[in-house]
């Protein structure tokens, strides 16, 4: 049967937990709008579509339930992880996807003490910075909520995310996304990623806690934001946000969800930019096909 289908679960340490995913094979036997159809129906932050491989590298496309989108991390992960296990041969240390950004190399290394999948990210671009006040009006916070010695700024990593320092961990609990006001900020501009963190963790074990928003791709709130938390890595060096420029920490996010995720952020400032690796691990969760056209 054509368009195997794989459900894997990515920054998660267990089944059930971080960020769902799709990933079909056979993209070149579907159309484009089959493709979002089927985003839509399987309604996951995102859907990857596998295609031929090509100068060592993976054609993979990527669908929100409203929109193709360029590169996302979870996806990336995810389908990694199904392309090293079920596609390519002989069970490869590392892939390469071919994304809409350009090629993606992910590797596979340990990481306590599981498999974990680490991926590359391209050099950050740093956008404007927004006015607190209209970042606390998107989240539905006082301004006394955001930690304002830090710029709101908008980072692009291959998607633009606003990036929204918090002083508390109740702060991100409250966190009601007025969609007017998203609106307002995001309707002319490229990014329509919002992430706001803070540095108070549930878990002592992690560094940060974090939550994104992206209610024009379909997505009111996703439990693992790989790109965005690219994004943040780049934030975090360029600012000493944490007191220096190279960063190894560990982020939660989706807690409020009930999808508890764990993702790995790696980066560092050189002379001309800064490098990010980001890991996690996945976790299958079912496989099948897609069912033939009547």
């Amino acid at each position: 049967m054509r368009n195997a289908l794989h459900l894997v679960d990515v920054f998660a340490r267990e089944r059930y937990a971080g960020n769902q995913l799709a990933v079909v094979e056979d993209a070149g036997s579907l159309s484009d709008a089959e493709m979002q159809a089927f985003a839509a129906e399987i309604g996951f932050s995102e859907t990857t579509f596998v295609g031929e491989r090509s100068d060592g590298a993976w054609r993979v496309r990527i669908f929100t339930p409203e929109a193709e989108i360029p590169f996302a991390g979870h996806p990336t992960l995810g389908t990694a992880h199904v392309v090293r296990e079920q596609i390519a041969a002989g069970r490869p240390d590392s892939v390469t996807l071919d994304l809409d950004v350009g090629e993606i190399p992910v590797e596979a290394r340990e990481r306590d003490g599981r498999e974990t999948l680490w991926m590359s990210q391209r050099p950050p671009e740093f956008g404007a910075e927004l006015s607190h006040e209209a970042l606390a009006d998107v989240l539905s916070l006082d301004l006394a909520d955001l930690d304002t010695d830090w710029p709101v700024q908008v980072v692009s990593t291959g998607l633009p995310t606003i990036v929204v320092p918090l002083g508390s961990r109740a702060a991100l609990t409250d966190i009601d996304v007025d969609r007017d006001a998203y609106d307002a900020v995001t309707g002319d501009r490229d990014a329509k990623n919002v992430l706001a963190f803070c540095r108070d963790p549930r878990d002592d074990d992690n560094d940060l806690a974090v939550r994104v928003f992206a209610p024009f791709y379909g997505v009111p709130e996703d439990p693992a934001t790989g790109s965005s938390n690219g994004c943040l890595a780049a934030y975090l060096v360029r600012h000493e946000v944490l007191g220096t420029g190279e960063i190894d920490v560990r982020v939660e996010q989706g807690y409020e969800m009930g999808r508890p995720s764990m993702l790995h952020l790696q980066a560092r400032a050189t002379a001309d930019r800064i490098q990010i690796e980001e890991g996690g691990a996945v976790v299958p969760v079912a496989r099948g096909n897609l069912a033939p056209n009547e």
